[in-house]
């Protein structure tokens, strides 16, 4: 799945005032992900990052190279990314970890390039809480919303429940 369906969701969730359009929305992302980007889609619609964090602040998020002219980038590569600047360490890392970051950024559309800031910064205000993104999972895998409440509760995350539902599983 692109990013830029992603950051285009996001948009639209921020702008949708009622929570039945968000969950609308949401769950129409979430079938197009399918299981494989499922929990990683949960996780960055949800403003939180799967490797909770990764080491980039502000500072690495100031003079972004100009976004790309085509959606190129995945779900899955952004998050194999990430995991990769999370990962650095030792000497010369924030050096490392800047070019790692330009270089997603650089691949990015100006779209996908305010969606990723606003999630690495922590500041993906969208209105798509626990809630809201239950509601989704559970519409998007027709699933009744009180199996999926159950199994987040057993499993004490969303993103693999959201996974297994979407499989079908």
């Amino acid at each position: 799945m692109l990013l830029s369906e992603i950051a285009r969701a996001s948009a639209e969730v921020a702008a949708e005032p009622g929570r039945k359009a968000k969950v609308s929305a949401l769950a129409g992302v979430l079938r197009a992900a399918g299981p494989a980007d499922a929990a990683v889609v949960v996780a960055y619609l949800s403003g939180e990052l799967p490797q909770r964090q990764i080491g980039v602040g502000y500072a690495s998020l100031r003079d972004l190279p100009a976004g790309a002219s085509e959606p190129s980038l995945t779900v899955a590569g952004v998050h194999e990314a990430f995991g990769e600047i999370g990962a650095v360490s030792g000497a010369g890392s924030v050096a490392r970890r800047r070019e790692l970051v330009r270089a997603v950024f650089a691949r990015a559309t100006r779209a996908e390039q305010e969606f990723l800031v606003r999630l690495l910064s922590g500041e993906l205000r969208q209105g798509a809480l626990d809630g809201v993104m239950t509601d989704a999972v559970a519409t998007a895998a027709g699933v009744p919303l009180a199996e999926v409440r159950r199994a987040v509760m057993l499993r004490g995350a969303l993103g693999p429940v959201a996974t297994a539902a979407l499989a079908d599983e």
